[in-house]
């Protein structure tokens, strides 16, 4: 019959201890953000403070809304160039162009819409179709506490969302996740964006509207490409992992990683440092 550990000599038992966690030792977060300074946190949206499938909602959305343009164009060929559109607004390096107008050009060159006849069609998609994509979306228990962590601390709170959506459907999403009463001090969309994730324009965008310098801010979400790539202006990064998505290709290492109920005592604490 083998020995009982609490027989072993102090010494076997230490290494046998150490063993056993050795894989929990190996993952522990050695990381730490500083925010002493911090003036301003950008959250992200879908998979960061709500849970939403973009693989199921995205075609949903495209399937209802170019079914309210089907008079215009066969909705096969409108839903290519709304995808050839978003293409181009994640590689549009114009200042002078919103991501609107991109899509706005493409469905002109492409199909002859107007800019009018779109957004007549996308209004009346918003109001009469937008409510059948709100299963799609659930609420993380965790996110307005830890957004009101931040507005306590005196801190603007960003909603960095990639902008391919119109403010509409953004603020349709924030009322599903129960966020709408908030007071965010920005929200991107795409009538006001330029740029897209993870392009670094992006976050000098929306830093340009804060009126902060980089070092002041933070950046909470849940891409390892698209919400990390902020440590490229010198934005500190959260990645929350619940719904992590890891992207094949250029990578950015967050400064520190975790769950909502890891991040939420951190925001709330009256120390300055993230660890």
């Amino acid at each position: 019959m083998a020995r009982q550990a609490s027989s072993w000599p102090k010494s076997v038992r230490t290494c046998y201890i150490f063993k056993m966690f050795q894989s929990f030792f190996k993952n522990k977060k050695s990381a730490s953000v500083e925010f002493s300074n911090l003036q301003a946190v950008l959250f992200d949206l879908d998979g960061t403070l709500i849970d939403v499938d973009m693989d199921r909602f995205v075609p949903l959305y495209l399937r209802r809304l170019t079914a309210r343009m089907s008079d215009l164009a066969e909705p096969s060929k409108t839903t290519a160039v709304l995808h050839r559109a978003v293409v181009e607004m994640f590689a549009n390096t114009d200042h002078e162009k919103t991501l609107e107008t991109i899509l706005h050009d493409a469905l002109q060159t492409e199909l002859l819409i107007s800019a009018e006849h779109y957004n007549e069609r996308l209004e009346l998609f918003c109001q009469e179709d937008l409510n059948d994509l709100q299963p799609l979306v659930k609420e993380h228990p965790l996110s307005r506490q830890l957004i009101e962590a931040c507005l306590e601390r005196g801190l603007q709170v960003v909603v960095a969302t990639n902008p391919i959506f119109p403010r509409t459907v953004v603020d349709a999403r924030l009322t599903w996740g129960k966020l709408d009463d908030l007071p965010f001090q920005l929200v991107t969309a795409y009538e006001t964006s330029h740029f897209c994730k993870p392009n670094p324009a992006y976050f000098d965008e929306v830093l340009a509207q804060l009126q902060v310098p980089a070092e002041a801010c933070l950046m909470v979400g849940n891409d390892t490409q698209h919400d990390t790539a902020a440590s490229l202006v010198g934005i500190r990064t959260c990645l929350l992992t619940p719904w992590r998505i890891d992207r094949p290709g250029e990578r950015f290492k967050a400064d520190w990683e975790g769950r909502h109920e890891e991040l939420l005592p951190l925001l709330q604490a009256p120390g300055n440092t993230m660890a």
